[in-house]
């Protein structure tokens, strides 16, 4: 998995435990260095992997910024962390989980790729291209043994979010906003995003794919 040494990543890494070896990858701080904005790097972190029959993509990248205030270089970083890895990491297990006849692929993206978010106008385009994405390779693979499935977290308490918000007044206020936005008043927790994932992971979900399961609180409903 992707962005394993991350907190929703670190979490899912774990629910998997029970039913996966499981093999994390991260910039640092997982089992192998990887690099989703780097082709080779991608390609020498799969081969050490060795077969994929459950990836998850849970690398991610953000600041808030409204969009007037941004520009190329950081719409380019924030495609290639969120978007093209993706791309990349999905390129490289297919052939395999086509030819063993099996798969499971778990996009993390975001409800901001379903619903926008202010201040996340080029993530908010980059998750929902991720959730476009993943529908089409459901359906291309869908006789394959492959299923593919986005889980959208909604305002989630991990330190990309925490960051984001900053550590002083206004961040803390930014937290209880969000906090007091979600219908069950909490934020969610990333083993919340994990136990969604580790679902669609499992033989249970075979006959699920093309699907998008927002772990919002209730923030957004379908």
């Amino acid at each position: 998995m992707t962005g394993g040494a991350g907190g929703i990543g670190s979490a899912v890494a774990e629910a998997l435990r029970a039913d996966y070896d499981v093999v994390t990858t991260d910039l640092a701080g997982a089992d192998v260095r990887l690099d989703v904005t780097d082709p080779q790097s991608v390609a020498d972190a799969f081969a050490e992997a060795g077969d994929i029959d459950v990836l998850v993509n849970a690398a991610g990248w953000d600041e808030l910024h409204p969009f007037m205030e941004t520009g190329e270089e950081f719409w380019d970083r924030v495609i290639e962390i969120n978007f093209k890895g993706c791309l990349r990491t999905t390129k490289a297990v297919l052939p395999g989980m086509i030819e063993r006849g099996f798969g499971r692929i778990v996009n993390i993206a975001s409800d901001a790729g379903r619903v926008g978010s202010s201040g996340e106008s080029v993530y908010a385009g980059a998750k929902g291209a991720v959730i476009a994405f993943g529908k089409t390779i459901a359906r291309e693979v869908a006789t394959k043994g492959v299923t593919v499935n986005a889980v959208c977290p909604g305002p989630t308490r991990t330190p990309m979010l925490e960051g984001m918000a900053g550590e002083d007044e206004r961040g803390a206020k930014l937290m209880a906003a969000l906090e007091r936005a979600v219908p069950m008043k909490r934020l969610g927790e990333p083993a919340d995003v994990a136990a969604a994932v580790a679902f669609l992971a499992s033989e249970e979900a075979a006959f699920i794919t093309g699907q998008t399961l927002s772990v919002s609180g209730g923030l957004s409903m379908a």
